[in-house]
């Protein structure tokens, strides 16, 4: 009732530029703000969906961001610092408040995110820091139950934030490597973290709550920089290892894989 009453409000409050795209009891409400924000005299159309779960909002909205003007990474990217934001907001009514901080803040983040296309350069360079360097993380994930949709949305994110790595199955064990820049690395674990990316037991979509980052370091000399993403099932312990000895990983299988109480079977 109280995610109605705020919807209502923003549909009065935006008119034209409000959209009721979905709702439901069980689904929760969809919708959409058509807002301007400018950044150096120039204006700058954004679209911004929100999903409403049932939970909302004890959870986080779903949000999406989309503009002619900017490209997926750099609309990822303004939707990570809402999403970071509204982090501070749980447990309120929060989208009048998220809209207000975005007008507020854009030119600011804009600033960081949006970059000459002509000067980006090959993949191989942007995977670096500033300092040049390379990081890795190792994440377990205990189950996916819509294992397809769970793939496809990791890997779009892979793709959004210029990371590479695997995504490998060995039983019930589930891996994820990634390499690429450290913030990229970060957003990438937000994401993660407050997407809808699986189903519950009853068959309702619901967020990772059982992610762990077993190591987030730097790249070290002899360790494989990896200039892909793969998904990788095995069937044995060995193969495994092999996968990690590949990319000059054996400490990391040793460390995090082999001597864990991780389940493989």
């Amino acid at each position: 009732m109280a995610a109605q009453e705020e919807v209502a409000a923003l549909g009065a409050i935006y008119s034209d530029d409000f959209q009721l795209l979905s709702e439901s009891e069980s689904e929760g409400i969809t919708f959409q703000i058509h807002t301007i924000c400018e950044h150096h005299a120039k204006k700058i159309q954004l679209k911004v969906t929100f999903h409403l779960s049932p939970e909302y909002p004890v959870c986080l909205p779903d949000i999406s961001i989309c503009s002619d003007q900017l490209n997926r990474k750099q609309c990822c990217d303004l939707k990570l610092s809402l999403m970071q934001y509204a982090g501070s907001l749980l447990g309120q009514p929060m989208v009048y408040e998220l809209m207000m901080w975005l007008q507020q803040n854009f030119k600011e983040d804009a600033d960081r995110v949006l970059v000459d296309q002509t000067s980006e350069g090959d993949s191989s360079q942007q995977l670096c820091s500033a300092d040049g360097s390379v990081w890795m993380a190792l994440l377990h994930l205990d189950h996916m139950r819509a294992k397809a949709k769970y793939i496809k949305s990791i890997e779009k994110w892979i793709s959004d934030l210029r990371l590479t790595g695997r995504l490998m199955f060995l039983g019930k064990l589930i891996l994820i490597l990634l390499q690429g820049e450290r913030k990229a690395i970060k957003d990438y674990l937000v994401l993660q973290k407050t997407s809808k990316v699986d189903v519950d037991s009853s068959g309702r979509k619901c967020k990772e709550k059982m992610l762990s980052v077993l190591c987030e370091v730097k790249l070290q000399a002899g360790q494989l920089r990896l200039t892909s993403f793969a998904v990788k099932e095995f069937t044995s312990g060995a193969e495994l290892h092999q996968e990690f000895e590949a990319l000059g990983l054996s400490g990391l299988y040793d460390k995090f894989v082999r001597f864990s109480k991780i389940p493989a079977t």
